[in-house]
């Protein structure tokens, strides 16, 4: 990576401005994990024993520029101040002279957090006018925000074009794993595709397949490579635009000498709900009113086989309805395997990570991302604004 970090900086008595990803789930106003607090922990912690005064911001939810009482940061001022074991103050506001004062009264050390960002109109806009504002706060800006990076914000891209820019240290790390798999993989390099729909996959299963040496595709959108070569699917989720796409990667694979592995059997439901009529059947044999709900027994131990056998494992998106208990062994059986394996694992975010966690897993991977969607998108071989926008070394 050769973007300045905190490392790189001096920060005594400077303000810094930190966007952080606190987007945290809440259920009746308490969080219910917290883990994207606690990854940001290392850069806090750093810029405190360093003589900052930090300067926290953050989005939760989608309030679309209205300030919602529901998705106020409250609950992550408190949660953050417990794990540092001190204050975190807690602004009403993201900008403003309100703001303004409350800094004015920080000493070196002091955590200030910031209301929600997406509360102004201007955050998902880039509005200049918003990025200044929020410039004029600081002396220095620290993107943390590995989770936001793959958006051109006011707090994630506007700002770096008003203050010195570096990455926090959760940044650095996801950039530094991310970056060293897709640039210098060790191998055998397996890379695992699950999700719903191929639609959402096509450019980071174009990319991967030009650099990993297995690509083992499960979940939704492997039914639309079985209707693709002629399989009955049943009601299966299929995009049907998107059957050449599928037919053209089968392809691609072939001719670039790549394992491309598609389920060999699958188990299906007669509804989507956990008490429904359960069957394995071989790709082909999907009654007509029936569905694909995760994949068969054979596919999951071969599977588990490749991924036993590789060096480095990048997994992005479940093997089936893992929601669903019934339907969810596939996913756990990946999980187990990547788990196990002497490579080294990278589980992409969103619901691969959310899976590590149910089936109690996730202490078990080298590095689970904190960027669902960024993680994609720098899977896909995407320049991520947030990244971008900061100084060079």
């Amino acid at each position: 990576m050769n973007k300045k970090s905190v490392r790189d900086v001096e920060v005594n008595g400077k303000r810094v401005f930190v966007r952080v990803d606190f987007n945290v789930p809440l259920e009746d106003g308490k969080i219910t994990d917290d883990t994207r607090i606690r990854e940001t922990l290392p850069t806090i912690k750093f810029l405190i024993e360093h003589g900052a005064k930090v300067i926290l911001a953050s989005h939760m939810g989608r309030p679309k520029g209205q300030f919602v009482d529901s998705m106020r940061l409250t609950p992550a001022a408190e949660r953050l101040s417990q794990l540092l074991g001190k204050p975190v103050v807690k602004a009403d506001e993201a900008v403003g002279e309100a703001v303004k004062a409350e800094i004015a009264k920080m000493q070196n050390g002091d955590v200030l957090l910031l209301e929600n960002v997406r509360f102004y109109p201007g955050e998902e806009k880039n509005d200049p006018e918003l990025a200044k504002q929020f410039a004029e706060l600081a002396d220095l800006f620290v993107n943390d925000a590995f989770g936001a990076a793959h958006r051109a914000h006011a707090s994630t891209e506007g700002i770096a074009h008003f203050l010195p820019a570096v990455s926090g240290l959760l940044m650095e790390k996801e950039l530094s794993v991310l970056g060293k798999a897709l640039s210098n993989p060790e191998r055998p390099f397996t890379s695992i595709i699950g999700g719903s729909k191929v639609k959402d996959k096509i450019d980071v299963i174009d990319n991967l397949l030009n650099i990993a040496d297995n690509v083992l595709i499960g979940g939704g959108l492997s039914y639309t490579f079985m209707k693709a070569q002629g399989y009955e699917i049943g009601l299966s989720l299929c995009d049907n635009d998107k059957l050449d796409v599928a037919l053209g990667f089968i392809q691609k694979a072939k001719d670039l000498g790549k394992n491309f592995l598609l389920p060999v059997d699958i188990v299906i439901a007669d509804d989507f709900k956990a008490d429904a009529n359960v069957d394995i059947v071989e790709v082909g044999n999907i009654p007509e009113k029936w569905e694909g709900v995760d994949i068969g027994p054979k596919t999951r131990a071969k599977y588990a086989e490749v991924i036993k056998n590789s060096k480095l494992i990048v997994w992005n998106g479940p093997m089936g309805v893992f929601e669903i208990d019934p339907f969810s062994n596939g996913t756990r059986e990946v999980a187990e395997a990547c788990a196990t394996t002497e490579g080294y694992t990278i589980i992409g975010g969103g619901d691969s990570a959310a899976a590590t966690e149910k089936f109690h897993l996730a202490d078990k991977m080298d590095h689970i991302s904190t960027g669902g969607g960024a993680s994609l998108e720098f899977m896909e071989g995407k320049a991520l604004p947030g990244v971008v926008a900061l100084n060079d070394k």
